[in-house]
């Protein structure tokens, strides 16, 4: 990990972060609390989960260009989003950067950064 770099760069730009989306989602569609929240086709979510991510890891902010401001507490409240589904989101998310191959410490360091927003949607006890 280079420390000058964002994370964007550091998981290799659009490349990367398509690749780590494109990782997520099977294990997403696989998982039992996570699975129901999702349409049966994911792509316009990958689509906007791809921009998302590659604005909020520091590269270019296709999602608001797209969608203007991200919101995204306000975004997903309309799901009952609890600390267990949090907890099985980013543990998604961990398996997709493993499967993709990314290494520590940037491994450590993305699950760290999602943490927030995701334990920031939890709406539901």
């Amino acid at each position: 990990m280079n420390p000058n770099l964002s994370i964007y760069e550091n998981l290799g730009g659009e490349q990367g972060v398509r690749a780590l989306v494109e990782a997520f989602y099977p294990i997403v569609q696989q998982n039992e609390q996570l699975a129901p929240l999702f349409p049966e086709d994911i792509q316009p979510v990958m689509d906007k989960q791809y921009m998302f991510l590659s604005q909020f890891f520091g590269g270019p902010a296709l999602f608001s260009d797209a969608y203007g401001h991200p919101m995204m507490r306000a975004r997903h409240m309309h799901f009952e989003v609890t600390v267990e589904r949090a907890h099985a989101w980013l543990a998604c998310m961990d398996q997709a950067l493993t499967q993709i191959g990314v290494e520590e410490p940037l491994h450590s360091f993305v699950l760290q950064r999602l943490s927030g927003p995701a334990h920031h949607f939890v709406n539901t006890p």
